[in-house]
């Protein structure tokens, strides 16, 4: 896959401003005034600024016309669309620091690391332009703070946010927060800073699945994505967890994920499923990951039913999407952070650039 142009600036230098749209854009830094337990809160000692609730899914029905007309999204354009890929879209990796680190400076430094999802139709190609609100994104919280290498590594991640719009996001996940302690006084807890962006597919061979990605932004891996497990190519086996089932005290969520009665039925008396787009729909759902150090290999290897549908190979299908991805994100700022931010109708300024280095 051909690579970005896209050169980062002196890191001390203030984003580039987009106008993706005519309100001002918040502020990185919010002040907390009232306080409720969260997914991160559950699952860490330290406090975190209150998140607030994804959008209700009844209330995100956009115009399809005028959400394609305000985005890159080009459906109908891939016809050849392998049977194994369940889902695919863009992908967008972050950090946040641990209380008062704004700038982390090793992965200790680090709270939590997210994963975040912003699907598109199957059938879809990419165009110019950012890649618009459907308010489907969905934010998944990886308590390890290192995503999965290998086999051995088998890591729960937790769905924190679903059917979330992107000014949702601004202001309860990118912004950063202060608040008051009755022991500690004033807390700052960090804005989340981009450390990769790309595009991804939800894959099955019948008996798992795999989420695969590909990575576009930065152009070129450094210290901060190799020391966070991020590669060029990638992919883990993506398995759903059974809620009828506890788990270890310090992993379980205030609350299960409100999965409908088809979903529960489906599961029976298993503990796992293989995972399906629909799973990552409802916020507490827990996933785990386990890491392949084969790359996308297996993730994206060709099922019998793609061979007998004549349609693309899976990992071609994948390649042609970041391709598209990589022309899109370099002619929307020319700088990596400002394209990331931009694509998430956010204006870079105030928050922290691209991380590449520890």
């Amino acid at each position: 896959m051909a690579r970005s142009n896209h050169q980062e600036g002196d890191q001390s230098k203030t984003g580039q401003k987009h106008e993706t749209d005519h309100e001002a854009p918040p502020s990185a830094r919010r002040v907390k005034t009232e306080k409720q337990q969260t997914l991160e809160e559950s699952l860490s000692n330290e406090k975190s600024p209150e998140k607030e609730k994804a959008d209700d899914p009844a209330s995100n029905q956009v115009d399809k016309s005028e959400a394609q007309q305000q985005s890159a999204v080009r459906l109908g354009e891939e016809p050849d669309v392998p049977p194994s890929i369940l889902e695919k879209g863009i992908i967008y990796f972050f950090i946040r620091g641990r209380v008062n680190i704004d700038d982390p400076k090793t992965v200790e430094d680090v709270a939590r690391t997210f994963i975040l999802l912003r699907p598109i139709e199957k059938d879809a190609k990419l165009g110019d332009g950012p890649i618009g609100d459907a308010r489907n994104n969905r934010l998944l919280a990886l308590p390890k703070k290192t995503l999965p290498l290998s086999g051995k590594d088998r890591f729960m991640i937790f769905v924190e946010k679903s059917n979330a719009s992107f000014e949702n996001l601004k202001k309860s996940f990118l912004a950063g927060a202060d608040y008051e302690t009755k022991t500690a006084g004033t807390r700052h807890t960090p804005a989340a800073t981009p450390v990769g962006e790309g595009v991804y597919a939800l894959t099955t061979t019948g008996r798992e699945s795999h989420l695969a990605y590909m990575l576009t932004i930065p152009e070129k891996l450094d210290s901060a994505q190799k020391d966070l497990g991020i590669k060029e190519k990638g992919s883990f086996i993506i398995s759903t967890k059974n809620p009828n089932y506890g788990g270890p005290a310090h992993a379980r969520l205030p609350e299960k994920p409100k999965f409908p009665k088809e979903v529960i039925d489906e599961f029976r008396s298993l503990r796992w499923l293989p995972s399906k787009p629909i799973h990552l729909d409802y916020p507490n759902a827990q996933l785990l990951l386990v890491g392949e150090s084969s790359g996308i290999e297996k993730a994206l290897e060709p099922q019998e039913k793609d061979d007998e549908n004549g349609a693309q190979k899976p990992e071609e299908f994948i390649e042609s999407l970041a391709e598209e991805d990589l022309e899109r994100m370099r002619h929307l700022t020319g700088q990596q952070s400002e394209s990331i931010y931009a694509d998430l109708q956010a204006q870079a300024e105030g928050y922290p650039r691209l991380k590449t280095t520890f």
